[in-house]
């Protein structure tokens, strides 16, 4: 089945434009590669999009009760010791 579309060029800034019809089913925001193949003919094709990366930043924090042991390569700050002293003591004390 060959859909047929009816268009005209436009100008936008300094472009030559041309809407595609929604009916051709291409979603927006649909990054793609024009390639000219001879006067007047062009192949759209969809441009893969590059992988997505995760940002772990927000999650610092999100697991109250997990307790990491330390390191012994690694030495804690004052602050850390101090944290993790308070948790223990509060773990002890009958409520």
């Amino acid at each position: 089945m060959i859909d047929e579309y009816h268009g005209k060029t436009f100008k936008s800034g300094n472009s030559v434009a041309l809407r595609l019809p929604k009916a051709m089913g291409i979603p927006e925001g649909t990054e793609v590669r024009m390639v000219k193949e001879a006067a007047m003919t062009f192949r759209l094709e969809p441009v893969a999009a590059p992988p997505r990366k995760l940002d772990i930043s927000g999650f610092w924090g999100k697991a109250p009760g997990l307790n990491v042991p330390p390191r012994e390569d690694f030495e804690d700050r004052p602050s850390t010791i101090a944290q993790r002293q308070a948790a223990a003591k509060r773990r002890q004390s009958p409520e």
